[in-house]
């Protein structure tokens, strides 16, 4: 077995085709295919099942991906770890981090550790919590930072909760309940909810919420970003909730404090045996 074959498998499942795979590793569709299916004849086993419209990984498949991501990371950071043993961090550092984010500074966090460690190739991208922690789990994430219900479980990684924070509801300036210095959930039900898509750590926080008071919490506009939620509510077509240190940063909108109000968790997250680059910048964070 070659390392270029298992590069090669990895791609296609990622790309999801042997044609973007391809595209991605440099090669000529042929030579890939040809690669990955002498490989299946040295495991003796079909790693991906093909039909004419769809491409997907058998169980040996995924086996192979989950170990294949070890095997690629650990070539990739022997001379990392090297160079480490001798004082010097270099290699790359890439971090998640949630739009919602204010503490910790996490560009502020970069800029010390790119000062303090310039041969770091530092990569920063923004997504949400799900999705970063799958990302984590498929090895493209060194650290991430999420945002979570409490005493959630994050199975394979390592983690630290950071802050733990209420939210409060975020309304339009002429809205009604902004004459109250404090609102209850029941009183929130009676307006159109703007939040994020089902199934994410976001609205999560407030389903938990709302389904202990007893209430049904129904949105109306789904939304992907921050930004998005905020300009609907500021426009005044639902209101919403957010975490209460995102509320000095906005403009054209009130917040009020909640009742029994949903909380979240921003924790940091990591893999059990993080690079030297990841372990140097745990420790800015004195983790």
């Amino acid at each position: 077995m070659k390392l270029r074959q298992i590069e090669y498998v990895l791609a296609v499942a990622e790309e999801g085709s042997f044609t973007a795979a391809a595209r991605r590793c440099h090669i000529v569709q042929s030579a890939l295919s040809h690669q990955v299916a002498q490989l299946e004849q040295q495991l003796g086993t079909i790693l991906f099942e093909r039909n004419s419209r769809s491409l997907r990984l058998t169980p040996a498949g995924e086996a192979f991906v989950e170990s294949g991501r070890r095997a690629l990371d650990a070539v990739r950071r022997i001379g990392d770890e090297v160079a480490a043993r001798s004082g010097e961090v270099r290699g790359r550092l890439s971090l998640g981090t949630i739009s919602t984010l204010t503490e910790p500074d996490v560009i502020g966090l970069m800029v010390r550790f790119h000062r303090r460690y310039p041969h770091v190739d530092i990569e920063m991208s923004m997504d949400g919590s799900e999705r970063m922690i799958d990302r984590m789990h498929e090895h493209s994430l060194d650290l991430a930072f999420v945002g979570l219900w409490p005493g959630v479980v994050i199975e394979r990684l390592e983690s630290a909760d950071l802050c733990e924070e209420e939210l409060v509801a975020l309304l339009p300036r002429e809205h009604p309940l902004t004459r109250c210095r404090r609102v209850s959930l029941e009183q929130l039900t009676e307006w159109p909810m703007a939040d994020f898509g089902e199934g994410t750590g976001a609205r999560q926080q407030s389903e938990e919420a709302f389904a202990a008071a007893g209430l049904r919490y129904a949105v109306r506009f789904e939304v992907s970003t921050i930004s998005l939620l905020v300009d609907i509510v500021r426009r005044g077509l639902a209101i919403g909730l957010i975490p209460a240190s995102l509320a000095p940063r906005l403009a054209g909108v009130c917040t009020r404090p909640v009742r029994e109000a949903p909380r979240r968790v921003v924790r940091a997250v990591w893999h059990p045996n993080p690079t030297p680059a990841t372990r140097a910048f745990l420790a800015l964070l004195d983790l």
